[in-house]
């Protein structure tokens, strides 16, 4: 039986890059999960008794919202819903599960790089049957819808048991408790050589891989250490924890401290990687070297050819407007198209499912392919091994490499996180009106060359994306991007983008600080950055 309940709505359920995201204890007010998630199933398009994923990276909160989900479902008129052992699936296996198995869309329950814990961070987004997060026309019907709902459907039934792989009845509704790995760890199977990896682990290549006590860690030890034959053990902090241990999932330098340290230590092994708090963030460093995201989508794509998956080429890359422009050295020496696009991993869906493009990347960590719809941080780790084993050269002779040939973008971000919203918004208007006046102008040895507001128009469905980020350009190549970042859950987070371009005959072997010294300087300078904030360094430099 259905039961209607009255509700009201609440303000603030405007779902930002990656879904809506709150602390738990806002999403644990009564109705506001429920009103979230019914605004969805009243918004999306599908057809009666068709099959909704849902899955999550396991966080606090995590089990209760994936109860709630399946009731509403049931009483919206799903058929079917998939739901992964424990309440988990990683955000690139939820992609690959909802693709495999035709469903018509999915929750992910993730606050992604997040913390989590009772008075930490949770999240809902909706993925499309495409595998991909829901395009920004969707989740405007979604948000407008939060703002007029007056009630959300479901059906009064024990809790499903998530724990046992199997299926159970739900007031009409089947609901199969599926193995959160085996698809996933299949499809990898089919895009890599394994052999070539087991091969090279045979004859003695190592590793190490931080799963940061999240979502990731059932993943990488049936994939590293079952199939692939790395030593047990070479997986850490591999038992998925609600709050990710106490720490925070956000696979940098400063987070995964402990994994540059053994890098750059006379006990490093061959290769390190981490991932993130749902599985869609890549961390890599050799021994003695730390490959940035924006170099390591570059790298990957220079080097795609040598995995089976993508021994055809690549047919374009893409990467959002603030990773750096590696890849577009890389694209235009293989003759291959580039496509800039807003943060956010949505806009790479509509070139990915029109052929357009084969491997996409974020400077946040967010490597990816055609493979799913979403970025995916242990397919990075998979390529990389496969480039290796292939190469049989270390992260740090590939790295030399592919600078001598396309040269070096010198990159990091920094982040001024939680600042308050006014404020921050003061200084992005500030500078906007300042953008027409930057050309010519000098910053120390730096001349702007062009500034601009950064908009895109999608090359396959024609929609327009204004007000995503302001780039100031040099002479020269370098550049910096100033952004107001959608993913925190409280306040405002202003990332700083900074991109010093060395040409393949420059100075290659720079420290990234001192390379980036002249545009720290340039971008206080410009966006006044210590006046408005008061801050005089950044949160976190990734």
């Amino acid at each position: 039986m259905i039961v209607t309940v009255p509700s009201s709505p609440y303000a603030g359920q405007k779902p930002g890059t990656s879904g809506l995201r709150k602390k738990v204890k806002v999403f644990a007010q009564a109705n506001y999960a429920e009103n979230f998630i019914q605004s969805v199933f009243d918004v999306v398009e599908r057809e009666p008794g068709t099959t909704l994923v849902i899955g999550g990276d396991g966080r606090y909160h995590n089990r209760t919202a994936i109860q709630q989900a399946i009731r509403i479902a049931a009483a919206n008129g799903y058929g079917r819903v998939l739901v992964g052992q424990g309440g988990i699936l990683s955000t690139p296996a939820a992609s690959n599960v909802i693709r495999k198995y035709g469903a018509s869309g999915g929750l992910v329950l993730s606050a992604s790089h997040n913390p989590g814990g009772p008075d930490e961070d949770f999240g809902i987004k909706y993925n499309i049957a495409n595998g991909g997060p829901a395009p920004e026309g969707v989740t405007d019907a979604i948000y407008a819808r939060t703002q007029t709902i007056d009630r959300w459907l479901t059906v009064e039934t024990p809790d499903v048991d998530l724990d046992t792989i199997g299926s159970t009845e739900v007031a009409g509704l089947t609901v199969e408790v599926i193995d959160s790995v085996a698809d996933y760890a299949d499809l990898m199977e089919t895009l890599f050589d394994f052999a070539a990896i087991r091969a090279a682990v045979a004859k003695g290549m190592t590793m190490s891989f931080d799963a940061m006590s999240a979502v990731t860690g059932p993943y990488g030890v049936e994939i590293l250490e079952r199939r692939l034959g790395f030593a047990p053990g070479t997986v850490k902090n591999g038992v998925p924890l609600e709050d990710f241990g106490g720490h925070h999932p956000d696979p940098n330098m400063v987070h995964a401290h402990e994994l540059f340290e053994l890098m750059f230590s006379d006990a490093a092994p061959d290769f390190g990687a981490a991932s993130d708090g749902d599985g869609d963030r890549n961390l890599i460093v050799g021994r003695g070297r730390f490959v940035t995201p924006s170099d390591s989508l570059a790298m990957l794509a220079a080097n795609a050819h040598l995995a089976p998956g993508y021994a055809a080429g690549l047919k374009g890359i893409a990467r959002s407007m603030p990773t750096s422009a590696a890849a577009d050295r890389v694209a235009e020496g293989l003759g291959i198209p580039l496509y800039e696009t807003p943060t956010g991993w949505k806009f790479f869906g509509t070139l990915l499912d029109a052929g357009l493009a084969t491997i996409c990347g974020e400077e946040s960590a967010g490597t990816g392919s055609d493979h799913v719809r979403e970025k995916d941080g242990l397919w990075a780790v998979l390529l990389w091994l496969n480039i290796l084993a292939v190469r049989g050269i270390s992260v740090d002779q590939l790295a030399r490499e592919h600078w001598t040939k396309y040269g070096r973008n010198y990159y990091a971000r920094h982040d001024y996180e939680a600042l308050p919203s006014d404020v921050a918004d003061a200084l992005i208007g500030e500078l906007t009106a300042a953008l027409p006046s930057l050309p010519g102008k000098a910053f120390g040895p730096l001349v702007v060359e062009t500034a601009d507001s950064f908009g895109y128009t999608d090359p396959v469905d024609g929609s327009i994306s204004l007000k995503q980020g302001l780039r100031v350009l040099f002479v020269g190549g370098s550049r910096i991007v100033f952004r107001l970042s959608g993913t925190g859950t409280e306040g405002a987070t202003l990332r700083v983008y900074l991109e010093n371009y060395e040409p393949a005959d420059g100075n290659l072997d720079q420290e990234t600080p001192d390379a980036l010294a002249d545009l720290i300087a340039a971008a206080d300078a410009v966006a006044g950055i210590v006046r408005h904030t008061g801050r005089t360094e950044p949160s976190v430099i990734t």
